[in-house]
């Protein structure tokens, strides 16, 4: 595969294969990955979602190997769906094995060490949040992140003298009339660890006319 045209393949995963879209830029020179989170399946939430498929384009505009994939359980994905009643520990497997397999495939198509960007929307940030710990990413971009629902864990953390410390770029963008993720627990959430929230005015939780400012927010943030 040598083109920005997307690509359908499987990827091991812990639970069976899981059903993934993958494009490359069309310049020589790359970035890094880009490893895509989709919302809730219990909900709807699968990778053809329309803000899913915005951070995709944006991804590849930037010069990222950029995938996008189903959980387990979700169309095309094999496994169990997930059942809602826990923290998404099925799903964050499917991230790593995911992340793990993009790597080995594409270890040699890189001049220098690549970025790892994981990005998420909704159900899908929170699990990249979790992702993240063991991942240890250089770019992190959560949308409308349900970290309340799913008690995710911080990405900046204290050093030993009480500062906040963070190794890694983030970028949190939020509707200020979500209604399904409330713009206060995500503020919640980012003000211990000093992390910045960029509010859309008008954008209730899928963005609806106002995917192209999401676009730019990230085009001009990453």
């Amino acid at each position: 595969m040598n083109s920005h045209i997307p690509q359908k393949l499987f990827i091991d995963g812990p639970a069976g294969k899981l059903e993934t879209v993958l494009a490359e830029p069309d310049f020589r020179y790359r970035r890094g990955f880009a490893i895509i989170a989709h919302p809730h399946p219990l909900y709807g939430g699968t990778m053809n979602n329309k803000v899913v498929h915005t951070l995709f384009k944006a991804f590849l505009e930037l010069g990222f190997v950029t995938v996008k994939f189903n959980f387990r359980g979700v169309e095309q994905s094999e496994g169990e769906l997930n059942s809602g009643k826990d923290n998404g520990a099925g799903e964050t497997e499917d991230v790593l094995a995911v992340v793990e397999t993009i790597r080995n495939q594409f270890a040699t198509s890189f001049d220098t060490p690549p970025l790892l960007l994981l990005a998420g929307f909704s159900f899908g940030g929170a699990i990249q949040a979790y992702a993240a710990q063991r991942l240890k990413p250089q770019i992190v971009v959560l949308v409308a992140p349900a970290v309340g629902r799913l008690n995710a864990p911080h990405l900046a953390q204290p050093d030993i003298k009480g500062d906040i410390e963070s190794t890694r770029q983030v970028l949190i963008i939020q509707g200020d009339q979500d209604e399904v993720v409330p713009l206060q627990t995500v503020l919640d959430w980012a003000a211990p660890q000093e992390l910045p929230v960029v509010v859309v005015p008008g954008a209730e939780h899928f963005f609806h006319r106002r995917l192209h400012i999401l676009k730019r927010i990230v085009l001009d943030s990453c």
